[in-house]
């Protein structure tokens, strides 16, 4: 009943067209104010199936999804909305954020990643890019250009460089993972390489590292033996 309720409420002709996958009642409550607020359209989802129902019937832009659930893990029903339409962006929420799962959502594309408790201003600034960055993609993905691949290439060797050079920020991108990374220009699977320590990625798209660039991809590696 009170799904039904929530519901009854947020207009669902508005677009871009908003799907809250959300258990907890109050933080889903506060999502759909905030983004109807700012001229969405919501519908919100309290569990997984509930999610998928409402994405196999109406179409949405952006998907907002908790990581747990009370049915199904977050992360299986993004990667089934990814397949179903891979041009609807996603943002990942969670109370229990951890490197690993920051990682594992970014290889799915996810366009954000945000661990909770986040005010009403992060929210919107993280929908905004998400929903403008659909708009520029085309429908068929262009071929990154060649300035692209040297900006993303740029920025890796700067973080790693930094990594090296900067302790704190070291120990930040070890424990808040794609926070430490939000003032550079990188693509999902480029923060994913660096967190992961994913020197296949690095080595195709970047090229050689060097001892100093290196240190950080080794710590990155012992950590998750460990």
């Amino acid at each position: 009943m009170a799904q039904a309720q929530l519901n009854q409420n947020i207009p669902n002709e508005v677009h871009p067209h908003i799907l809250v996958m959300e258990d907890d009642l109050n933080v889903a409550k506060g999502l759909a104010m905030t983004l109807t607020e700012e001229g969405y359209g919501v519908h919100v989802a309290a569990t997984g199936q509930l999610a998928m129902k409402a994405f196999k019937e109406e179409h949405f832009d952006l998907l907002i999804a908790d990581l747990r659930l009370p049915d199904v893990n977050g992360m299986e029903i993004i990667r089934q909305v990814k397949e179903l339409d891979s041009k609807t962006g996603v943002i990942a929420i969670t109370g229990y954020p951890t490197t690993a799962i920051a990682v594992e959502a970014m290889k799915l594309k996810v366009n954000d990643f945000l661990p909770k408790p986040f005010n009403a201003d992060e929210i919107k600034v993280a929908v905004s890019k998400a929903l403008h960055v659909r708009e520029v993609i085309p429908t068929v993905e262009a071929a990154k250009t060649d300035e692209e691949k040297l900006t993303q290439k740029r920025e890796v060797v700067e973080v790693l460089n930094r990594t090296a050079d900067d302790s704190k920020f070291c120990l930040s991108l070890m424990e808040n993972g794609s926070q430490a990374l939000n003032t550079y220009t990188l693509s999902s699977e480029a923060k994913a390489a660096i967190l992961s320590g994913d020197l296949g990625w690095i080595n195709r798209n970047v090229g050689e590292l060097t001892q100093k660039q290196l240190m950080f991809i080794y710590k990155r590696l012992e950590s998750e033996a460990w």
